[in-house]
């Protein structure tokens, strides 16, 4: 089986060791290049054509797969094993939006578990909604306190689906910074704030910090009793709820066969469902389903995660472009990028396979990313004419949801042009007369020649949907998830587990009593102990 594995890596290599192996404009004339590479999942159209996947390439590529057995560890996460290997735990996100009795966890039934969690959530959503008509407290404001993915995820699904005349406003709180919390703070009433402290073992150590600061507002403003009543708790953790002061009925859990950065469909999504309404909710989550649906049943050649997740391998391991960036043109989903970052780099930033070793070749590239048209003006230019490509994945949203028409199709021209620049390039013959046509001398034109040429050939994938809206929403965010599962079993790693942001959280536990007014530095490197005192100088110690 591993002599077949790494054959059929080998075959991808030999394929990128091709002369011109990272073109795309030869291919381009390919009869059945579209109907190779241009997919569609629900409301997702996604064109891949402007990549350098030839057929023989990704024919190539999904012989890996097949040998790589990624679909049948699919069926294996499906079926709730416990293919997160270093935690012994299942991987049931798909749970979370998908139907009664769909799925299990060992013995237990997760989707029981899921829909009884849901039950609850609908019901405080409806009682605060109703409470706004019938004389009861009227939340205006919800402030979610949670940091990863207690917040990127909310807080990027809140941004995009949030219209005007919804139930709440929504606020997120990560940072630990006291400067976030005093910028918001100004602008809410404790009277008509709700608060949800979203942290599954209630010990995160910023979110907790925060929750501190908030509570006592609460308390300040109301009274310690009636503070209780505006608090609510996303966590498992009963005994440390009660003793924060949050109500039983306000705590809402989730299992942990639910990875934070996975999570949003979960308890953890609340501060969507109270801002948008329950029905909103919902078909974010029935939107996700759809996307779980392709990618439960579709074969390799058609299935557009796995298809995503090949020419991710293709372009970090085959042509070394270690970064890829995301380009969604919509204001909308300015946070998009930020949850992806999460979601892929926490997930595929392994440099040992599930058995332990080694990895042959890199994992995780970079990801970042800016809504479009303010990456044009901020950095495309290292994507146009940089030394190294960076693939972008670049959304666009066929139809938008204001009646400014104008603006809309200069939105989506800049999108479809900037794919179509990064493909195409500029070559000396085009530039050279463009300038002579201005009028540019001999000397003038052969000096500024060379600046002003674009290599082109550099890879894009292009992903339309007709309308943003939390189905639409819920698909795009499911069909990353589903690649960072595609590449994490290419690519033999536990993409699941996050023990790397472990040991930053362990030092800082020791770092601050050392920062208190009279404190000692302990043992640390030299550079950190001079810090420290320095530190202790500025704050007057």
């Amino acid at each position: 089986m591993a002599d077949g594995i790494e054959a059929a890596w080998d075959r991808v290599a030999e394929l990128a060791r091709t002369p011109g192996a990272g073109a795309i404009r030869p291919l381009m004339g390919d009869a059945g290049r579209a109907d190779r590479l241009i997919r569609r999942a629900g409301d997702v159209r996604a064109d891949l054509t402007k990549t350098s996947l030839s057929a023989e390439v990704l024919d190539a590529l999904l012989d890996l797969a097949r040998a790589r057995g990624v679909l049948a560890s699919r069926d294996a996460m499906a079926r709730g094993e416990a293919i997160n290997t270093t935690e012994g735990r299942a991987v049931l996100h798909m749970a979370l939006r998908g139907p009664r009795g769909a799925f299990k966890a060992g013995s237990e039934d997760a989707s029981a578990e899921v829909h009884d969690t849901l039950d609850a959530m609908r019901a405080f959503c409806a009682r605060v909604h109703g409470a706004q008509s019938n004389g009861e407290i009227r939340f205006t404001d919800v402030v979610n306190i949670g940091i990863g993915g207690s917040d990127l995820g909310p807080q990027m699904a809140a941004r995009a689906l949030w219209r005007a005349g919804m139930p709440m406003r929504a606020h997120y709180l990560s940072n630990v910074d006291g400067h976030a919390w005093e910028a918001m703070r100004h602008g809410l009433d404790p009277a008509r704030t709700l608060v949800l402290v979203a942290s599954k073992t209630f010990t995160t150590a910023e979110t907790m910090a925060n929750a501190h600061l908030v509570r006592d507002w609460l308390r300040a403003g109301l009274g310690e009793a009636e503070a209780g009543s505006h608090l609510v708790a996303l966590s498992t953790n009963l005994k440390a709820t009660a003793a924060f002061g949050v109500p039983e009925a306000q705590v809402f859990g989730f299992k942990d066969w639910v990875g934070g950065r996975f999570s949003m469909w979960s308890a953890i999504g609340l501060s969507v469902a109270l801002a948008c309404g329950w029905d909103v909710f919902q078909a974010l989550l029935d939107g996700a389903r759809t996307m779980d649906e392709h990618f439960l049943s579709a074969p390799e050649a058609e299935n557009l995660p796995l298809l995503m997740a090949l020419a991710e391998v293709w372009h970090v391991d085959m042509l070394g472009y270690p970064t890829r960036a995301v380009l969604p043109y919509d204001e909308r989903l300015a946070r998009f990028p930020a949850h992806l970052q999460q979601v892929e780099m926490e997930s595929l930033g392994k440099r040992v396979t599930l058995g332990g070793l080694p990895v042959a070749r890199p994992t995780g590239p970079v990801v970042f990313g800016e809504p479009g048209t303010n990456a044009q003006h901020s950095f495309m230019q290292l994507l146009h004419q940089g030394t190294t490509p960076v693939p972008a994945d670049i959304v666009l949203v066929a139809n938008p949801d204001h009646g400014f028409e104008e603006n809309h199709r200069q939105l989506l021209a800049n999108g479809l042009a900037q794919a179509e620049a990064l493909l195409r390039g500029r070559d000396a013959t085009e530039v050279r007369e463009e300038m002579e046509a201005k009028g540019m001398d001999a000397a003038a034109v052969e000096a500024l020649l060379p600046h002003r040429l674009f290599p082109g050939d550099r890879p894009s994938t292009t992903l339309l949907i007709p309308h943003l809206d939390a189905a639409t929403l819920g698909q795009l965010v499911a069909l990353y998830e589903h690649k960072v599962f595609c590449l994490g079993a290419l690519w033999n790693v536990n993409a699941f587990d996050q023990w790397g942001v472990e040991l930053g959280k362990q030092l800082a536990g020791v770092l601050v009593p050392e920062l208190a007014p009279g404190a000692q530095a302990g043992a640390h490197d030299p550079s950190t102990t001079a810090l420290i005192a320095e530190i202790h100088r500025l704050r007057g110690g």
